[in-house]
């Protein structure tokens, strides 16, 4: 099985569509982070958003960041994603554990809180694009459908689902974003409502077999869809000792001097990826000789 993403139109190009399913990606996640369910779901739920989105985007340098934090247990979460498939993300606390609603529903929006959502676009410009908009329910797919519409003027059906079996393993993960362009006749709004209103969770759709396409098929099947695009999509950190590196020597003079006057090795660790990277003495000393030249 290998994770992909589909972007489609419908209805002569009034409708665009966006479905995932990142089921091995979120499963890498959970592995790298050693996440409890309920952060499991809500650091999955944002890794299919942040891959949907970062499709949306058509640079080869662009990338995108979605940012959440609430006054929960979970504190953030940290997503970025390019235009190519590739996304990473981290949580601001991997171990949390509260009780379900009901028998066995997760409850992401308590684990999270209040807060607010960041989506930060670097599009090559002088200056990345920031929008925020206040967290709504703290499920994360009602929440990015406020700040489409709110910010992007873009009304917009988000919806997000992760599937965490009893061993706390990824059982499914997926997800749908479809938006409705500014000349969307009413007809075709009517429509959409209509197919999305009786529509079940992504993960039981998933459970019966269905994937991205699928999923989309059956929402838009009757306004002319028109699958445009597949692709793969993966869980990637582009973190490097070299990145690392470069990163040291943005410090100033001072912090450089103070840890080799330390005389102790240093560990640095990727928060997306937890890959740690080592620097002695000696190669402080060079990062400091080659800043100040």
């Amino acid at each position: 099985m290998t994770d992909k993403i589909i972007r489609a139109t419908a209805a002569q190009e009034h409708i665009r569509a966006f479905a995932v399913d990142s089921t091995e990606m979120v499963s890498e996640a959970r592995e790298i982070h050693k996440t409890y369910p309920v952060v499991t779901a809500a650091l999955g739920r944002l890794l299919s958003a942040g891959a949907m989105m970062g499709s949306m985007m058509k640079g080869e340098e662009d990338l995108i960041t979605l940012t959440i934090k609430g006054d929960g247990p979970i504190g953030s979460l940290t997503v970025t994603a390019d235009s190519h498939g590739n996304v990473k993300g981290f949580p601001g606390n991997p171990s949390v554990d509260i009780p379900t609603r009901g028998e066995t529903k997760l409850d992401v929006g308590g684990a999270i809180g209040s807060g607010i959502l960041t989506v930060s676009m670097d599009l090559g410009l002088k200056e990345p694009y920031n929008g925020q908009v206040e967290l709504q329910t703290g499920e994360i797919g009602e929440d990015l459908a406020y700040y489409f519409t709110v910010s992007e003027q873009t009304p917009s059906a988000v919806a997000l689902g992760v599937k965490v079996g009893t061993d706390s393993s990824v059982m499914y993960s997926g997800g749908f974003i479809i938006q409705l362009m500014p000349d969307a006749p009413e007809e075709v709004i009517a429509a959409l409502e209509s197919k999305l209103a009786k529509l079940e969770p992504v993960t039981t759709l998933m459970e019966r077999g269905l994937g991205p396409a699928d999923i989309l098929a059956l929402i838009l099947d009757d306004l002319d869809l028109v699958i445009t695009e597949e692709k793969p999509v993966r869980f990637h950190c582009n973190c490097s000792r070299e990145r690392i590196s470069h990163a040291l020597a943005t410090l100033s003079t001072d912090d450089l001097e103070s840890l080799i006057a330390d005389e102790e090795e240093i560990e640095i660790k990727c928060f997306f990826c937890n890959s740690a990277y080592k620097f002695g003495i000696d190669e402080l000393k060079e990062i400091l000789t080659q800043r100040n030249k």
